[in-house]
């Protein structure tokens, strides 16, 4: 496979068929957007806890746990990805705070 270019797509006849792919445009951006924003915040966690720092690490997680649960709202993820997310990181955080 040594072709670097993508697939042409077809193009649609419909107006309808024309309307989707303009819409499926701003759909794919806005929810890799949000995919991004998710793994961002887990990072954010993550580093803060392997570095040690338990307030800066307690606080990123305060506020990745609305992210995380608004991209399972939105049905980018499924529920239980994001609550197992949530649950490793508390973990994490926890285990971070006792030590």
């Amino acid at each position: 496979m040594a072709t670097a270019t993508k697939a042409k797509k077809k193009t649609v006849r419909l107006a309808s068929g024309r309307k989707r792919a303009r819409q499926d445009v701003d759909l794919n951006a806005h929810n890799t957007a949000l995919r991004s924003r998710f793994r961002t915040v887990i990072k954010n966690v993550q580093k803060a806890v392997d570095a040690g720092e338990k307030d800066k690490a307690v606080e990123l997680f305060k506020s990745a746990q609305p992210v995380i649960d608004s991209v399972a709202d939105k049905k980018l993820f499924h529920k239980n990805k994001a609550a197992r997310h949530k649950s490793r990181l508390a973990a994490k955080v926890k285990a971070l705070a006792a030590a």
